[in-house]
C-alpha cells in the first residue's frame, strides 16, 4: 500500500446530516415531530426537562465564542440602565414639567458625570496589550444594553477596541448598545448562567450607581470572594458619596455579620484615572508576591 493517509473522520459531520434530514421524502413518517433530529426539534429543546440541557448550551456557547475570540480576561462593568449620557440627562431635565419629574431629573443630571467616567476607564483598560500567547486582557464587558453598560463599550469603540455585551432575555424589549462588538453580542436566558460568564474571565470590576440588578450582581461577587470561592480582583465602587448613602457598610461591620477585613474587598474611587491606577497596583503587587522561577 502506498497511499498510507488515514481519514480524520468516518461519520458524517452533524450538519451534513442536517442537511440531508431536511431533504427527506415526504411521507406521514418523516412528516411527524417524532421523525426530526433532536438537534433540529425546537418543541423537544424548549421541554421542561431539557433544562439542564439547556443550561449547558447556554455556558458552553459564550465559553466558545471567547476562546475563539482570544480573550484571556475582562474588565466587567456594572451599573444602572438609568443614568444617560449629559446631553441627554440635562435634556430630561429641560423637559421636566412637575417638581418630582425635576428632582428626579437633577439626580440623573447629578449621576451624568458616571457616563463619562465609565467611558474613560473603558478607553484605559482597553489599550491594555496582548500578552505572548497573543490573548487579549481587560477586554471590555458589559451586560450590554443602555447607560452605563452603553458608555463601557463605546469607551472600547472610542480606541478601535473590541468589547463584550452580556443580554438577557426581558419581558420588555430591549437591544443591545450600538457599541458592542457584534461578534461578542450575546443573549442569555437565565440570570446564573450570565452572571457566571460575568465572573469566569473576570479579573477586574467597576459598580457604578445603580438598582437591584447591579446591586444583585455587586453582592453575589463579594459574596464569592468573602467566602473564599474566588480569588480576589480589583472590585471598584465608583462614587463613594452613592455607596455610602445606599448601603451602610459599618453598620454591617457594628452588626458583627460581616469583618472589618472584609470591607477590604472593594474600594471606592471616584475617576476613571484612579480606579486604573488601583487594578495596575493590585497586579504589581500580585507579580512581586509570585514566586520567581529559578534562573
Amino acid at each position: 500500500m502506498t497511499d498510507t493517509r488515514v481519514p480524520s473522520r468516518v461519520f458524517p459531520r452533524a450538519r451534513q446530516d442536517a442537511e440531508s434530514a431536511r431533504t427527506a421524502v415526504s411521507t406521514p413518517q418523516t412528516e411527524h415531530p417524532a421523525y426530526k433530529l433532536a438537534f433540529q426539534d425546537m418543541e423537544f429543546l424548549l421541554r421542561e426537562d431539557l433544562r439542564p440541557v439547556r443550561f449547558q448550551l447556554e455556558l458552553l456557547k459564550p465559553e466558545l465564542i471567547l476562546d475563539e475570540a482570544h480573550i484571556g480576561s475582562t474588565f466587567v462593568f456594572y451599573g444602572s440602565a438609568r443614568i444617560p449620557e449629559p446631553a441627554k440627562a440635562q435634556a430630561l431635565l429641560d423637559m421636566a414639567s412637575d417638581p418630582v419629574a425635576k428632582r428626579r431629573a437633577e439626580s440623573l443630571v447629578a449621576k451624568s458625570q458616571y457616563y463619562e467616567i465609565a467611558r474613560e476607564l473603558a478607553r484605559l483598560c482597553s489599550n491594555f496589550p496582548r500578552d505572548e500567547k497573543g490573548l487579549r486582557h481587560f477586554v471590555v464587558c458589559s451586560g450590554g444594553g443602555p447607560s452605563i453598560m452603553e458608555a463601557a463599550n463605546r469607551g472600547a469603540a472610542d480606541v478601535h477596541a473590541e468589547s463584550i455585551g452580556l443580554n438577557i432575555v426581558l419581558p420588555h424589549e430591549q437591544a443591545p448598545n450600538p457599541y458592542v462588538t457584534p461578534s461578542l453580542s450575546m443573549q442569555f436566558h437565565y440570570f446564573a448562567l450570565r452572571k457566571m460568564h460575568f465572573l469566569l474571565r473576570a479579573r477586574a470590576l467597576a459598580a457604578f450607581p445603580g438598582g437591584f440588578g447591579t446591586f444583585d450582581e455587586l453582592f453575589e461577587l463579594l459574596t464569592l470572594i468573602q467566602t473564599g470561592k474566588v480569588a480576589p480582583i480589583p472590585v471598584l465602587l465608583f462614587g463613594r458619596e452613592f455607596w455610602q448613602r445606599v448601603v451602610n457598610f459599618e453598620a454591617l461591620v457594628e452588626e458583627g455579620v460581616v469583618s472589618e477585613r472584609d470591607l477590604g474587598i472593594f474600594r471606592f474611587v471616584d475617576t476613571a484615572a484612579e480606579g486604573w491606577a488601583v487594578v495596575q497596583q493590585f497586579y504589581r503587587e500580585r507579580a512581586e508576591k509570585e514566586p520567581q522561577p529559578p534562573a
